[in-house]
């Protein structure tokens, strides 16, 4: 009885088994092959794989560390290095100079002619400047020992803000105590994550850092390429949904250091209102340079200066002194009080420097003809530069910054900087010549060629100049004859 029961139900078990591989359901061909029971094995491999994700993973018994392992292992452990190695194009020695920079300076003890520093008006050593400095010095002292938002606002800023926004013609200005972190910090100050940034691609880096800190979307379009601008807004207007919605910015500067191009502020204009995005212009190398009375792009475009929105420039060139300036409506300037990092975080710019701006900007409405002085120079250095073997000219015949470039580069950056500074070497050691070839940092991303960069002065006489262009002949000539 009991024997007939187990066989009956073996026989029930093996026909369920046998209907199941049989089943439409659980049949497969594979390769034209027909294979049967797949179902069947997919049910077990799930139940297989439950079963081992249940089960508790094996761990081996801790056992702890000997001191002599220990020890071991510290000896072994290399920790990553704080900064990437230096290459031998890292350690260089620049130039010392031994006195004030101005047309002439004192280098190694030997007087040489000062194309380096950007005295576009001469105005270092100045009489009047150093007047002002001394009585401001008597007064305040050295530094504030304070941001402005804590104590650190002495009158004489509040001044030098009234006096910039009285010559540029706008509502409003805000100092900042250095230059570069004029840019560092009012980029960031009015672009966020999510705003989109169109910008130059030859741009300065502290332009650059300041994009980066934005977190904004940057998008680069060709070098002074209206063109390239053009198409770069329609695309970004037109193809994205979004765009209208989000704040959108150009970024451009007035006289690029790069380059020494003079960006066409009139058609950038043009396609600012005609695509609705705002201008945030850089003008350190063209403020108290470019334009009749030296107010810069603006004036010299014949742009009305509240169409654009944001205007900032360093003081350490044209004024002779140092610091920066943001300008523009009480809205832009009243709203860096309060998110500009440069201004809230950091002391304020010296009274001594202040007081020494205000004096520069009395100097330069007091003597127009330094500006004149200024373009007869730069007009007669292009003409004395005119030719020069292996080097052409690649900036604006009105730009304070003379660019030469390789006529033929030899595809590497650093080959290039290499014949440059061999350049910049042999005008001073061989000329008494004091120039600079293009330098750029891990960090810098401007991808526009090296070159050797001449800063022209007002303060340079007919001798200087003629003296620069006959000796970066020679010099070229001899260093680039077997690159020609």
């Amino acid at each position: 009885m009991a024997s007939s029961y187990v066989l009956n139900l073996v026989n029930s078990t093996l026909d369920w088994v046998t209907a199941t591989l049989d089943a439409p359901s659980s049949r497969a061909v594979v390769f034209g092959v027909p294979i049967g029971g797949h179902l069947f094995v997919e049910v077990l491999l799930f139940a297989v794989i439950v079963f081992l994700f249940s089960q508790k993973s094996y761990k081996p018994p801790k056992k702890p560390l000997t001191e002599k392992e220990i020890d071991d292992l510290c000896e072994e452990w290399v920790p990553e290095p704080l900064i990437p190695p230096i290459t031998e194009d890292m350690q260089y020695e620049p130039p010392v100079l031994e006195s004030a920079a101005g047309p002439h300076a004192i280098v190694n003890g030997k007087e040489v002619v000062n194309f380096a520093s950007a005295n576009y008006l001469g105005l270092i050593g100045h009489e009047k400047l150093l007047e002002s400095c001394t009585s401001a010095l008597e007064k305040y002292g050295v530094g504030s020992c304070g941001p402005r938002g804590f104590y650190g606002t002495i009158d004489v800023h509040l001044d030098c803000e009234a006096r910039i926004a009285k010559f540029l013609g706008t509502p409003d200005s805000i100092l900042y105590s250095y230059g570069l972190s004029t840019m560092f910090s009012a980029i960031p100050a009015f672009c966020k994550k999510g705003d989109i940034i169109v910008v130059d691609e030859g741009v300065h880096w502290g332009i650059q850092n300041g994009l980066f800190l934005s977190r904004s979307t940057i998008v680069y379009f060709k070098h002074n390429d209206m063109e390239s601008l053009r198409n770069t807004l329609e695309e970004i207007t037109l193809k994205n949904k979004r765009a209208k919605k989000l704040r959108r910015y150009i970024v451009v500067e007035a006289v690029y250091q790069n380059s020494g191009q003079i960006a066409p502020l009139d058609e950038i204009v043009k396609l600012k209102e005609k695509y609705r995005f705002r201008v945030l212009l850089d003008e350190s190398n063209s403020f108290g340079v470019l334009g009749k009375a030296g107010r810069g792009l603006t004036e010299f475009c014949g742009v009305l200066v509240e169409k654009i929105d944001i205007i900032t420039a360093a003081m350490g060139h044209a004024l002779a002194a140092e610091g920066g300036f943001c300008t523009g409506s009480a809205r832009v300037t009243d709203h860096q009080r309060l998110s500009s990092s440069g201004y809230v975080f950091s002391a304020s710019l010296p009274p001594y420097l202040a007081s020494a701006a205000i004096t520069a900007i009395d100097v330069l409405e007091e003597n127009p003809d330094l500006i004149t002085k200024l373009k007869k120079n730069i007009t007669l250095l292009w003409k004395g530069l005119s030719g020069v073997m292996g080097l052409s000219l690649a900036s604006n015949p009105e730009s304070p910054i003379v660019f030469l470039k390789l006529q033929k580069s030899t595809s590497s950056v650093k080959s290039d900087l290499q014949l440059l500074n061999k350049i910049a070497d042999r005008l001073l050691k061989d000329h008494s010549i004091l120039a600079v070839a293009s330098k750029r940092s891990t960090l810098d991303k401007c991808r526009l060629p090296v070159g050797i960069r001449l800063f022209v002065s007002a303060a340079h006489s007919e001798s200087d100049l003629l003296k620069a262009s006959e000796s970066l002949k020679t010099v070229a000539e001899s260093v680039l004859k077997n690159h020609i």
